[in-house]
């Protein structure tokens, strides 16, 4: 937990190209509010974004439907 009355849980990283790496939380914030959490690393910088649930499940259906246009299957 951490002062600001969260409590983190880790739920993976990923090594992406280029040398980056993502790292997603589950941001319980005690007052009912779950976030997902995504720090980016490039190098020594560092982003991070917290979505929603309905944000996620939206940003995750764009990332998959690239994936399947982009895929070397099609």
């Amino acid at each position: 937990m951490t002062d600001q009355g969260e409590t983190i849980t880790d739920l993976g990283e990923r090594e992406l190209p280029f040398g980056r790496r993502v790292k997603l939380q589950n941001v319980d914030f005690h007052n009912g509010l779950n976030l997902l959490r995504m720090t980016w690393r490039e190098g020594r910088r560092f982003t991070q974004i917290d979505l929603d649930p309905a944000s996620a499940a939206l940003f995750a259906g764009d990332v998959l439907d690239w994936a399947r246009a982009n895929s070397d299957d099609n």
